[in-house]
């Protein structure tokens, strides 16, 4: 009943921001409507096309919104999307992501149950006390950047995704030369005013012929310590990220239907006298270190796509992901402090892709297979070893006639974990698990653009080497379950010619059971509502909305029930923006977000935060082909601590770059 309950209110909550929304989009384009003008008809598109046409809740970051965004990191380049939530986010070190109330925390980086891939390299390590390691990259590597939401979309890429997947794909040469022989140089240069931050980065793109092609990215980002809204230092806010990829591609065969790509993806941070709590702002308790940080993601990969035959789309993919983190103690050693840190993380994923027909059903069934071998360096309080494993994954899209898509999906992964032989018992035993997941979504399309979905999954979040000194933990997987619903819409030409109007809502419930990544918990249940919602006009008006709301509670081993100590704040986020032709786009972003509280008690305070934005490609003169981008985020100077988040959020922020291919 209490379940029930807490989703009628969630309901409640998500039809109200939708008549918020859908109010304000009437009025504005009844504005429109009264001033007799509507522009120059362009193709209708708002800032970010909502994923409509799928059950899977995801959310895809292009190129473009890459750039126009002007992201310090990775983390703050995502945090638009429902759903997430930033643990700190504006430096690389020392902030986590939070996906549906699972991630990241401020003891440890990762709870293992949100998964980062980059171009298919399984990346990140595990339970590092007071360490973030989640994301530590420039987003300047990358081209696109896709945020999987549960469980139901996440079985080709892994086991054990409860909170989601974030999936990152680096730039390619082809992208500036247009897979046209030639040579592009693009050099960008940005800075902003709080924390006198500077970026510099520099595109080498080279095709000679069309089967080869070669792509030179070196980027520098550097940041001295911000401050918050009320004019205070954010302490442990400064760092300096130099980052390179190296990518080649060599494609071949009778209409270039084979191709090989490799490239070397690096960043690295050095950082002294600084707190060893990353999450905090000073040395606290612990005291300072000296640290060195690399990340480094290799990739060979084989692509074989035959134009005339759809049951071969053949993927074989081999990567390397390491992250080094060496610490030592400024002043007295100590063990904690001295730590040095390793994953290395070797995985082969050979994957194909069919197209067939079978009566009234058209498939598109992926089937795969994958070796994974991740190594860690044995280090204070962290056990080394190694945790291979193999999978086996099917998935498959059926379209039934015009209107039915039924997607079957299945993961079974075994496991053979060991510590090191020179440790101490128990840390040098060894475990076998191994686990059976899967999950279905269907979906039905209407022919006025109305759809409906809902699926249900199962996953298991497999024992980690650093829980082998607790040899209870190395036989009990966590398990959870997620079912989801929802609606979605699709449709141009609704108030006007040339308009378009995009709208998901998506409804879950997730179970999580049999907890060894937080002491004395039975269990998890979070229940959530995402909204996404755009309207774009043919005049280049857009408005984009999005929501978030969230109910969720834990079960300690006693019974108790209490809130679930990651769960989000609710938020609501509305982009009313405005293109002008190709030349200019301007927007202005709001971020609100609910207090917190519990018992009566507020955890964390309420707030709403401004920004606004401008993109500049002039067309023609001698300005033409340079593109400009200013942005003001938090206009008002807002002094406020996200909810879940250790530091204070950046106060007011002036922010600029200018960009050139040539």
């Amino acid at each position: 009943m209490r379940a029930q309950f807490r989703m009628m209110r969630l309901l409640g909550t998500a039809s109200c921001l939708s008549i918020i929304a859908a109010g304000a989009l009437a009025q504005e384009q009844g504005q429109e409507q009264e001033d007799g003008f509507l522009g120059t008809l362009e193709l209708s598109e708002s800032k970010r096309e909502i994923q409509t046409g799928t059950a899977i809740p995801i959310t895809n970051i292009d190129q473009e919104e890459i750039n126009d965004r002007q992201a310090n990191t990775v983390a703050e380049l995502i945090d638009t999307v429902p759903g997430v939530t930033l643990v700190n986010g504006s430096t690389p070190q020392g902030s986590g992501i939070n996906i549906r109330g699972f991630g990241a925390n401020g003891t440890f980086g990762t709870d293992q149950k949100v998964l980062i891939q980059v171009d298919g390299a399984t990346t990140g390590a595990e339970e590092l006390y007071r360490i973030g390691n989640q994301l530590f990259t420039d987003p300047e590597l990358y081209k696109s950047v896709s945020v999987l939401r549960g469980t139901v979309g996440s079985f080709e890429y892994g086991s054990g995704v409860v909170g989601g997947a974030i999936l990152l794909e680096t730039k390619d040469a082809s992208d500036f030369t247009g897979g046209q022989p030639g040579f592009r140089f693009r050099q960008t240069f940005g800075g902003a005013s709080n924390g006198d931050a500077f970026l510099s980065s520099s595109i080498l793109a080279w095709q000679p012929t069309e089967q080869y092609e070669f792509l030179l990215n070196y980027t520098h980002r550097e940041q001295s310590d911000q401050k918050d809204g009320g004019g205070e230092t954010i302490g442990n806010s400064a760092f300096e990220l130099p980052s390179y990829l190296a990518k080649a591609k060599f494609s071949f065969g009778d209409n270039l239907e084979h191709s090989l790509t490799a490239s070397w993806n690096n960043s690295t941070s050095q950082e002294r006298d600084v707190p060893y709590d990353s999450f905090g702002t000073t040395s606290g308790a612990f005291g300072n270190v000296d640290r060195d940080i690399e990340t480094a993601v290799g990739i060979l990969r084989y692509q074989y796509r035959p134009a005339d035959n759809d049951l071969i789309d053949l993927d074989v993919n081999l990567s390397y992901s390491d992250q080094q983190i060496d610490s030592s103690a400024v002043g007295r050693p100590s063990p904690l402090l001295d730590a040095d840190h390793r994953y290395e993380t070797t995985k082969l994923t050979v994957k194909n892709t069919a197209y067939f027909q079978t009566g009234i059903v058209n498939h598109d069934l992926r089937v795969g297979v994958e070796y994974i071998n991740r190594e860690r360096l044995d280090a204070f309080a962290a056990p080394g070893g190694t945790d291979r494993r193999f999978a086996f994954f099917a998935i498959d899209d059926m379209q039934v006639g015009e209107n039915w898509t039924i997607t079957p999906a299945i993961r079974y992964e075994t496991q053979s974990i060991k510590g090191d032989a020179d440790q101490s018992p128990p840390d040098n035993a060894s475990y076998n698990n191994n686990a059976l997941m899967g999950g279905l979504s269907a979906r039905y399309e209407f022919e006025s653009g109305f759809a409906v979905f809902a699926s249900g999954a199962y996953t298991e979040n497999l024992p980690i080497i650093d829980d082998l000194g607790t040899p209870l933990f190395m036989t009990q997987p966590e398990k959870s379950t997620t079912w989801e619903a929802g609606f979605s819409y699709d449709r141009g030409d609704v108030f006007s010619s040339g308009d378009v109007i995009r709208a998901k809502v998506n409804l879950y419930d997730t179970t999580l059971r049999d907890i060894t990544s937080y002491r004395n918990l039975d269990e998890v249940n979070a229940q959530g509502v995402e909204i996404e919602a755009s309207y774009a006009h043919a005049s280049g008006f857009y408005v984009d909305f999005n929501a978030n709301v969230t109910d969720a509670t834990e079960t300690n081993n006693t019974g108790a029930e209490s809130r679930w100590r990651n769960e989000p704040a609710d938020t609501a986020r509305l982009t009313l923006g405005k293109r002008f032709g190709e030349t200019l786009d301007v927007s202005w972003e709001i971020l609100g977000a609910k207090a917190v509280q519990t018992n009566g008690r507020t955890l964390a305070a309420g707030y709403g935060v401004n920004t606004l934005r401008a993109t500049y490609l002039p067309q023609e003169g001698v300005l033409e082909g340079f593109e400009f981008r200013v942005g003001i985020e938090n206009i008002l100077d807002k002094n406020y601590l996200p909810y879940l988040s250790t530091r204070n959020a950046p106060g007011r922020n002036f922010k600029l770059t200018l960009a050139k291919t040539f």
